[in-house]
């Protein structure tokens, strides 16, 4: 291949080796910041800075002391798993009637669904506060800032599962349906089993943006706060590495439910082929029957 290449444009190789260097900065540039933050969450300093003062786990210890920390991270899971639960669904729920009804002008339709993602988040937040305390008369709390993040992370959802529901091939709920499947079987076993990654995607995403959620829900959370909000307030009176420690920590986590979620995922496929294969080995033993 590198020949053929090299045939057809002498200067090849140079454009290969600019293109791999090029690509190395740009992973260089992504993952250094996070690199450093893992670096000093090991600083024995109180300052988060370099030089380092020396090296020590202590901060990793003192988190599981820090209560207000601690409060924070359960709210912010707290939030992020109910955002998760409610985006997914109504999201998954919203991405039939679009891909499948007969919507004239579809794009205009899409384009409006994904509204509040191209909405400022500091616009949206102030609606949210005036809707909820003017409107529905109910004081900012963490079930405001649920409904909140759902607004944000809902049209995510809507558009990677309409995505995987676009490419679907109808044909195959034909046959389900030839074969004597109600609607409700055919969305269980045929639908639902071949845009799962979709919706498996949206709910990650939903999660990530939950976690990550700070303008909307500075605004309509009230005396509560999520670790976003604690992070920002400690700005104010300087940061500590045990902020460090804690971010590093969340992190292997994401990392240990992604790796879990595509490890199912690739069990999910390592099952069903078996169970196809071992179906094909016992069709032609019992026609022999």
């Amino acid at each position: 291949m590198s020949d053929d290449l090299q045939a057809v444009n002498p200067r090849a190789r140079l454009f290969r080796i600019i293109l791999s260097v090029y690509g190395v900065g740009i992973y260089i540039f992504l993952f250094a910041p996070i690199a450093v933050l893992i670096l000093l969450s090991f600083n024995s300093s109180t300052v988060v800075g370099f030089p380092m003062a020396g090296f020590t786990t202590d901060w990793y210890a003192r988190l599981s002391h820090d209560n207000v920390i601690l409060d924070a991270l359960e709210k912010s899971l707290f939030v992020a798993f109910w955002v998760t639960v409610l985006a997914t669904l109504i999201g998954t729920a919203a991405a039939f009637p679009l891909v499948r009804a007969n919507i004239k002008n579809r794009g205009g339709v899409r384009v409006f669904i994904t509204l509040p993602i191209m909405m400022p988040g500091l616009l949206i937040g102030v609606a949210i506060l005036v809707l909820a305390t003017n409107v529905l008369h109910i004081q900012p709390s963490l079930r405001v800032a649920i409904i909140g993040q759902t607004v944000l992370a809902t049209p995510f959802v809507i558009l990677v599962v309409s995505s995987r529901l676009e490419a679907l091939d109808r044909n195959l709920e034909r046959a389900a349906a030839d074969l004597g499947a109600n609607p409700l079987q055919r969305l269980l076993f045929v639908v639902l089993p071949l845009i799962y990654p979709g919706i498996i995607a949206g709910a990650l995403i939903a999660l990530t943006l939950s976690l990550d959620e700070f303008i909307v829900t500075n605004f309509i959370i009230g005396a509560d706060q999520t670790l976003p909000i604690y992070i920002y307030n400690q700005l104010k009176f300087g940061i500590t590495p045990e902020v460090n420690a804690l971010a590093t920590l969340m992190l292997l986590g994401t990392l240990a439910v992604a790796g879990g979620t595509f490890g199912a995922l690739r069990l999910v496929k390592v099952l069903a082929s078996v169970t196809k294969n071992t179906k094909l080995l016992e069709e032609p033993a019992s026609a022999e029957v």
